[in-house]
């Protein structure tokens, strides 16, 4: 074997939960290991050591991707009321996913990893659809409360000058509840300005998303922002890359996607990115057949696995019983923040070996060698259904010759 790969620059490396986890764990091992001399700064954001620092950590690892300027995520539990009884919580802790967005204040951008033996579910996909998917605020920086009978519902904002607007929200007669979320200017205009150059950067049209017929307010505000970025300083450069910029309603998006061919970047905001890139990414295959990639205005990079932390197939294997859980987008994960590292610190061969390993594991599943969400979808049909643990050494085999 010939030496190791020497990094320059530690990666941070963020360690996640239940079969993600144990995945993470098997790709480092058995595809990571045996070439790089791996460095990494670690934060283990399994959710019973959130609960221990009180999700401080999860600031640590935020701020540490500042520092180094490149992360990769695992997969980790957003609790809800059943988790926190589970984990016997302190609280229900919000998404880690959504404040190390908001700490970076980037743009999440995701792309179906396409085989040729896995068609789309929609049949006239052809390209890959981007999903551009704004990474601040909205529900998931929101202040929300529980209504427990009769009263009014006040929108109060208060300026430097202690000067109030106030507007009622409801008046309520009963029980109910109330929500409240905010967006950034500087946000919106960073989110814009990133999906613009990404699609140049793509060669690939660009479409925006909201519904601002009803948030006439609200969603209206982006669509301003945007077309103003655009005309002031990306309408030349799309024309002549012969690409275009248009904006819709999120219905009509939706019906237009459907019957695309696809090769566009779909532009999106927090809640509706999140929704729409799961559906492109269950219909491209799934959920693990998606790259994932936060990008932050200050040049700051994190990539993740798109799904969740597989909580079934982990009970599985907590009883001992094999599984085939699909590893794709935890490899990917791992090889655009080693290919970014590459690109920094001028590591060409840490670049190519991330090249090498993506094919590697494309080649696997072209084989006719994949887990079994896939093989439900292969044509022609898989050779052989291999658990997480068998799919992964396949992939070895091959990165070896």
């Amino acid at each position: 074997m010939t030496d190791k790969i020497l990094m320059k620059t530690p990666l941070v490396e963020i360690d996640g939960d239940e079969m993600a986890r144990v995945m993470w764990g098997m790709v480092k091992e058995k595809l990571l290991l045996p070439y790089i001399d791996l460095r990494t700064e670690y934060y283990d954001l399994a959710l019973m050591k959130r609960d221990e620092t009180n999700d401080q950590i999860t600031i640590e690892a935020a701020e540490a991707i500042k520092k180094y300027g490149v992360g990769v995520k695992c997969a980790t539990i957003t609790p809800n009321a059943a988790r926190v009884k589970e984990y016997k919580l302190k609280e229900e802790w919000k998404s880690p996913n959504g404040t190390i967005r908001a700490i970076l204040d980037g743009t999440v951008f995701r792309k179906p990893i396409m085989v040729k033996n896995i068609k789309p579910a929609v049949r006239n996909w052809k390209r890959p659809i981007l999903v551009g998917r704004h990474a601040y605020g909205d529900v998931y920086k929101n202040v929300e409360y529980r209504v427990d009978g009769p009263g009014k519902a006040e929108l109060v904002f208060t300026n430097e000058q202690g000067a109030e607007v106030r507007h009622t929200l409801q008046k309520f007669k009963g029980p109910g509840i109330i929500q409240g979320i905010h967006n950034l200017d500087e946000s919106i205009r960073s989110f814009a300005e990133a999906c613009f150059a990404y699609a140049l950067d793509q060669k690939v049209d660009l479409w925006f998303a909201a519904k601002d017929t009803i948030s006439k307010t609200y969603d209206n505000h982006f669509k301003v922002l945007f077309e103003e970025i655009y005309r002031a300083k990306y309408q030349k450069r799309f024309e002549e890359a012969g690409i275009s910029y248009f904006y819709t309603l999120i219905d009509d998006a939706v019906a237009r996607i459907m019957s695309s061919e696809g090769g566009m970047l779909w532009a999106l905001k927090n809640y509706d990115g999140d929704v729409m890139s799961d559906m492109l990414g269950a219909a491209f295959g799934s959920l693990a057949m998606m790259t994932s990639v936060l990008v932050s205005p200050q040049g700051y990079f994190e990539y993740e696995s798109a799904h969740g932390t597989v909580q079934k197939h982990y009970y599985r294997y907590l009883k001992g019983e094999k599984t085939s859980s699909n590893p794709m987008a935890i490899i990917f994960a791992w090889t655009g923040a080693l290919r970014k590292r590459g690109e920094l610190d001028n590591i060409p061969d840490l670049e190519t070996f991330a090249d090498q390993l993506e094919a590697a594991a494309i080649k696997t599943i072209e084989d006719g060698i994949m887990t079994g969400d896939l093989a439900k979808l292969a044509e022609p049909p898989a050779r052989k259904i291999a658990t997480t643990e068998e799919f992964i050494d396949e992939v070895a085999r091959r990165l070896e010759h």
